[in-house]
């Protein structure tokens, strides 16, 4: 496969890992790294790429494994989850006061997931996969990626509306 070739074939997907990676490892630092190992690794099986029914979904699964192989090493201890692409359309500044708030608050509730939660969080209502592909790339069932996005959904819904309306966090 020539290089041009490869570029146009995986280049498409590099912002979905770089995000995912970063939601899991944090750091723009070992994301970067994390993207690039990807990178590294598809170039160097690039003969074989085309067995792939979706390369997408794999690059996310070994974007998903690297970072979790990460996050268990003993260098990674500083490493933890969390989430950064929210931006807010322009309001006048309570308003705007008020959504970086209720971001924030978002923010802590999806950290206090269970990792797994936390993945299908992130590739179903941040990165925009269907359930079929968010199952390839966790290695479960459909209905078990249903059934975590409806819990972790369900949770977050719950904590939020008693942060709002008692003030508990």
């Amino acid at each position: 496969m020539k290089y041009s070739v490869f570029l146009d074939t995986v280049m498409p997907f590099k912002d979905k890992v770089f995000r995912l990676a970063k939601r899991l490892l944090v750091s723009t630092q070992e994301a970067e790294d994390a993207t690039q190992e990807l990178y590294g690794k598809l170039w160097k099986n690039r003969a074989a790429l085309h067995q792939y029914r979706n390369l997408e979904a794999y690059a996310m699964t070994v974007t998903k494994n690297y970072c979790l192989d990460r996050l268990k090493s003993k260098q990674a201890g500083h490493l933890s989850l969390v989430h950064s692409n929210y931006q807010a359309k322009e309001k006048d500044l309570e308003e705007q006061i008020s959504l970086r708030n209720s971001v924030e608050i978002v923010h802590r509730l999806i950290d206090q997931l269970a990792p797994q939660q936390k993945m299908v969080i992130q590739l179903r209502d941040i990165e925009h996969y269907n359930f079929e592909e968010i199952a390839q790339i966790l290695g479960v069932s459909q209905p078990a990626v249903r059934v975590a996005l409806s819990r972790a959904r369900k949770k977050i819904r719950e904590q939020l509306l008693n942060t709002h309306r008692y003030g508990l966090r």
